[in-house]
């Protein structure tokens, strides 16, 4: 929030208001928006620990801020990532032309395991791949914005986004009358009316949306059903759907309902037992013919986790240029890939300086921040490394900005990112303005996942 000469200019309305609030106030209204995420369910589940269970992901109540000027740029950027995403995911399953080009490795695609087969010579509906992305945004010092990656499976976060501006709304309602914020609750309509714009060319009438979640404990269930009920669409498990007469229709009390776009939060590996992995009980038995029959939308697409592979984001400017023939307007942070040896060598000797990441993790998992790290820690992870360097890459620790949070002693500084989300439908982007702030409540942190004990904000972008 602060410069050098004080509050940076997108601050100024809101650091005249907080100078003349109480802090008594502020303590309760903090204390108030716990109790509503608590009573409303918003929770999260962290796997992979003894003592795992629902928890609810800090929320901090001083909001991050964006001017029009700085949303503007941000958000070609992401639109223009965005289009080349797809556009490479086209390429990639069909022509070819980047690979042949020598822009990409073959290898890096073809061994990819995410790449999937089944999706060769085959276009879904609209063309489009990625209907919805999450990009995660940094902030460095120098005040420049880099993408951290690109999230092109099933991005998840929006729930939270949505509901941190509603507690807003309802804890400071004097706020918004004062500075004008761009609205995001809008979004839920706008992604219903983007899925249905993909729907398949033989779909009659309205097209029927539905949303397939694993159940209920699944980390981002909250978040499955908060979208289904804010859209209006059934939100539905892969025992309510089968396929009737080559579509894919769910159970009603009315009988079998055809789905026209399945917005699923399945991973590709559970989708189809058919297809994929036999042991699965949380798909649709079939459902990959259907779809490559052009029967059924699937969003996202199968296969597009090649898309944010962190070893093919280190070509990302490439891609970008490759098939838009402009240079990337938002930059990547510098990535060293570990399966080329030099690579390999340099990133052991120095790995005490740098954040090595798996190339298919996600969560802040399986990741090394060399400088917060103890010495066994670094060692251990360089015998991973060595087993195994095509699994990882590795990234210079930035000097990522901050933004204030609350705290018993008052505004104090935290490390942050953001995650714009994306709605892709034929011939148009639509970027939400703002979107999820997570920030490292842990002093000199520069994690920010819930699941390692971040928090979020709200985010406004301020209008002209």
């Amino acid at each position: 929030m602060t410069s050098a000469s004080g509050a940076r200019a997108p601050y100024s309305g809101y650091d005249a208001w907080f100078a003349g609030q109480d802090n008594e106030r502020i303590a309760k209204k903090s204390a108030e928006a716990e109790a509503f995420f608590r009573r409303t369910g918003i929770t999260f589940n962290v796997y992979g620990q003894s003592d795992a269970e629902e928890r609810l992901i800090p929320f901090d109540l001083v909001p991050r801020i964006l001017s029009n000027r700085e949303w503007t740029r941000l958000s070609k950027g992401i639109e223009q990532r965005v289009q080349a995403i797809n556009a490479f995911l086209h390429d990639i399953y069909n022509r070819q032309e980047i690979l042949r080009a020598g822009v990409v490795p073959t290898t890096l695609v073809a061994k990819n395991e995410a790449f999937l087969p089944e999706m060769v010579d085959f276009t879904p509906p609209g063309g489009v791949y990625t209907h919805i992305v999450g990009t995660d945004i940094v902030r460095t010092g120098e005040d420049d914005f880099f993408v951290l990656e690109d999230n092109a499976r099933t991005p998840s976060g929006v729930s939270y986004m949505l509901e941190n501006r509603e507690i807003m709304l309802q804890m400071f309602p004097e706020l918004f009358s004062k500075i004008k914020v761009q609205r995001v609750s809008d979004y839920p309509k706008n992604l219903r009316a983007s899925l249905e714009a993909c729907a398949p060319p033989n779909c009659e009438g309205r097209p029927c949306v539905a949303v397939l979640t694993p159940g209920m404990f699944n980390s981002a269930y909250y978040e499955h059903s908060f979208l289904a009920d804010q859209m209006g669409v059934e939100l539905v498990e892969g025992h309510d759907l089968r396929v009737v007469d080559g579509k894919i229709a769910m159970r009603t009390t009315r009988g079998y309902k055809t789905i026209d776009v399945l917005y699923r939060r399945v991973d590709d590996e559970f989708l189809d037992p058919l297809t994929f992995n036999p042991a699965s009980m949380l798909g649709v038995p079939g459902i990959m013919d259907v779809y490559r029959a052009g029967n059924i939308t699937i969003a996202n697409a199968p296969g597009t986790g090649v898309a944010d592979d962190k070893a093919i984001y280190s070509y990302m400017p490439d891609i970008v240029e490759f098939y838009t023939g402009e240079k990337a307007i938002l930059k990547n942070v510098e990535t060293h890939r570990c399966s080329e040896s030099d690579t390999l060598k340099y990133v052991l000797d120095n790995l005490a300086d740098l954040v090595v990441k798996e190339v298919h993790g996600s969560g802040g998992y399986g990741m090394l921040v060399g400088p917060a790290a103890t010495k066994a820690e670094v060692a251990e992870f360089a015998e991973k490394l060595k087993a195994k360097p095509a699994n990882y890459i590795a990234q210079p620790t930035l000097s990522l900005s901050t933004v204030p949070i609350l705290t018993d002693a008052g505004l104090a500084p935290r490390h942050v990112d953001l995650r714009p989300f994306a709605l892709v439908s034929p011939g148009e982007t639509n970027i939400v303005p703002g979107g999820l702030t997570r920030v490292a409540l842990k002093e000199g942190s520069l994690v920010v996942n819930s699941s390692q004990g971040g928090g979020t904000k709200d985010t406004w972008v301020l209008e002209d």
